[in-house]
């Protein structure tokens, strides 16, 4: 996949060496308080403890030459009678939006989960509001299976709904 005319998108685990890059794209998306319901106050160390994945669990990054693009992060949903379900969250850098990064990003935690052996994959809150991932999500399968009203407090729009969205990988 190109970003836009660039360089070919490369898809690959986490290193300790991408945490410079990665740390950024956390603290905008967060300290922006439109997509995710982490607290805007975090510091570094609780972002990476956050979004760094333990294994079976998996960080991975999105590349273009040298650019980080954007990252994930995907293990089960659940421990126990609920770990055959997969979850995933993506962010990506503002520069790379509209690219197709977080297209490729999403695709990358579906065939992830499906080698995995999971039998679907959720999402827990996927804010309202954030229609272009409403829209990526509901492009590649997932369905809209409820919506808790007025659960995250949007700093414009005030409370809108989270959505649970699933699909089957």
């Amino acid at each position: 996949m190109s970003a836009a005319g660039s360089a070919p998108v490369a898809i690959r685990p986490f290193t300790d060496a991408d945490w410079p890059a990665i740390w950024p794209i956390i603290r905008d998306i967060v300290q922006a308080q439109e997509t995710f319901a982490y607290d805007p106050a975090m510091s570094e160390a609780q972002a990476r403890d956050l979004w760094i994945e333990a294994p079976p669990g998996q960080t991975v990054v999105a590349r273009a030459g040298p650019q980080l693009l954007g990252t994930a992060k995907m293990g089960a949903n659940r421990a126990g009678p609920g770990a055959h379900v997969a979850t995933a969250s993506f962010m990506v850098a503002t520069s790379a939006r509209g690219r197709g990064v977080g297209s490729a990003l999403c695709r990358h935690a579906l065939v992830w989960a499906r080698e995995q052996g999971f039998a679907g994959m959720q999402f827990n809150a996927v804010v309202e509001s954030n229609h272009a991932a409403v829209t990526l999500y509901q492009r590649l399968g997932f369905e809209i299976v409820g919506t808790v009203p007025g659960a995250f407090a949007h700093p414009v729009l005030g409370r809108v709904g989270l959505h649970v969205m699933y699909r089957p990988v």
